[in-house]
């Protein structure tokens, strides 16, 4: 029997079969936006826009988040259910919000992110709104959102793994193509009117890390380039991603060492 087309688990769970010993560690930042039943933001304006980006982010305070309340219920939901949820906040967009979920070893991190944005749906029915994966809801001078995937094997946790941190990112450097087809649903192309080079994101076509940089392709953590060792952050992937899909591509290769780019094909 053939997997279906969209069934990306078992490919993932045969790599991750493979690079077991290596003990890959993921953490995804699941970002969203709370949408009301006509498609606006929550919370926004009916006839306009809040006001600009600025006090939004990690915010509190009537008038600064919108939708509080829907989040907290689908954390208690995933606490109950067992997902390894370790955090959320309001994001720089009114309306947009990010949970945490991690960090989880293997197919593990897949499972958990899938069965949370289940959970999440199902809490947004409760209340009577919308949760949109969608990379860039809102055009304009507006964040967008995405699913930055933290990552370390556990000789990047010993001590002196910068090396092994380093070395990581020159592999995916050279096959940033590859990623970036693997990140999105649409083979980059959902991720297109996001990685713009604006708005806290990397340029799509072109790839760049550096410690404490946000607009990086690959973020190092600030207290990683400090103890030299630790993780990176992968803030290529769009909300919409298979975590299957990126957690594979990610251990193929950093692990196993495979090779080779795509050319995009983004305005086909």
């Amino acid at each position: 029997m053939e997997p279906v087309a969209t069934n990306k688990r078992q490919t993932c769970q045969e790599v991750m079969a493979r690079v077991k010993d290596d003990h890959p560690w993921f953490g995804i930042e699941q970002e969203y936006t709370l949408l009301d039943v006509d498609g606006h933001p929550f919370g926004w304006p009916k006839q306009g826009f809040p006001g600009p980006q600025g006090p939004y982010y990690c915010a509190v305070g009537t008038g600064n988040v919108y939708g509080r309340e829907v989040v907290e219920a689908h954390y208690k939901a995933c606490i109950y259910a067992g997902i390894t949820i370790s955090g959320t906040n309001a994001e720089v967009m009114p309306a947009q919000w990010e949970y945490q979920v991690g960090p989880c070893e293997g197919i593990k991190m897949g499972d958990h992110l899938w069965m949370s944005r289940f959970l999440l749906h199902r809490v947004c029915e409760d209340f009577g709104v919308v949760a949109s994966f969608d990379p860039k809801p809102m055009n304009g001078d507006w964040n967008g959102a995405g699913c930055h995937c933290n990552y370390s094997t556990e000789k990047m946790r010993l001590p002196g793994g910068f090396d092994e941190i380093n070395n990581a990112v020159e592999k995916l450097s050279k096959r940033h193509n590859y990623h970036i087809q693997a990140y999105d649903p649409q083979g980059g192309k959902d991720n297109m009117r996001r990685l713009t080079g604006l708005h806290e994101t990397s340029s799509i076509y072109d790839f760049s890390s550096g410690v404490a940089n946000r607009q990086a392709s690959i973020r190092i953590p600030r207290h990683v380039g400090e103890e030299k060792c630790g993780y990176l952050e992968d803030r290529r992937p769009s909300s919409n991603c298979d975590p299957y899909t990126v957690t594979e591509v990610i251990a193929r290769t950093t692990i196993l060492n495979e090779e080779g780019d795509v050319v995009l094909k983004l305005n086909c």
